[in-house]
């Protein structure tokens, strides 16, 4: 049996705005296996990129808890789920955030400038790995003069400069064409299979998660409707 790396028991958040309050997630459990690509899809507004923030430390939960690696994240405080946003998971979203002004190399090395890194070290590491996602031949571009493919395998390398055992990954391929979506979950699947990194991406595209992931559950209305092992 393999180890869970994640495992969430009755997660639930609720969004208050006023007397008015949203039920975001409603009891969630569920367990992720270490090494896998695990996909969520669902519609909009199921719940799918709540649970990826609150497993990512970007927000925290109105009740129930979430363990990484053993560790109960959902009790952290505001400086250790900084610490673990910063070396425990790796997080990639729709849009790619990068600095214009930046060149590739230096937006993949940014994160471990707040880790005290030294520059010359900085840049190894970052061009260590833009190799491995197949962009060192553009490590001097800035993002204007890369494609959408490109910029976000420039966000995916920035979120494994600092070697996290989770990558989480919010509608990755939201921005880009069907042809370029492929080629980034591959590139996606390609760090799971060949490194090991735990692969948790959230997508509306089904079919594509079932191409690539082992385990695919669906969410709606704040709760897991399905839920399917697929190699």
């Amino acid at each position: 049996m393999l180890e869970k790396i994640v495992t969430t028991d009755r997660l639930t958040k609720v969004y208050s705005s006023g007397k008015i309050q949203v039920i975001a997630l409603n009891e969630v459990s569920l367990s992720v296996e270490k090494g896998i690509f695990f996909g969520i899809t669902g519609p909009s507004g199921s719940g799918k990129s709540t649970v990826l923030n609150l497993l990512g430390g970007l927000d925290t939960p109105t009740s129930g808890t979430i363990e990484v690696e053993g560790r109960k994240i959902s009790q952290l405080n505001k400086d250790e789920l900084a610490r673990y946003r910063r070396e425990g998971s790796g997080m990639i979203f729709q849009s790619f955030n990068l600095i214009s002004s930046y060149t590739a190399l230096e937006n993949v090395g940014l994160p471990l400038l707040f880790s005290g890194v030294p520059k010359k070290e900085r840049g190894q590491r970052a061009s260590d790995i833009l190799k491995v996602v197949g962009l060192q031949h553009r490590c001097s571009h800035r993002p204007a003069e890369l494609s959408g493919g490109e910029q976000q395998r420039v966000s995916i390398a920035r979120a494994l400069i600092n070697s996290p055992r989770i990558l989480l990954a919010d509608e990755p391929t939201g921005n880009l064409d069907s042809k370029t979506s492929k080629e980034i979950v591959k590139v996606l699947s390609r760090l799971n299979v060949d490194h090991g990194v735990t692969v948790i991406m959230v997508s509306h595209e089904e079919g594509l998660l079932k191409e690539f992931a082992n385990e695919v559950i669906c969410f709606q209305d704040g709760k897991v409707i399905a839920e399917e092992k697929i190699r």
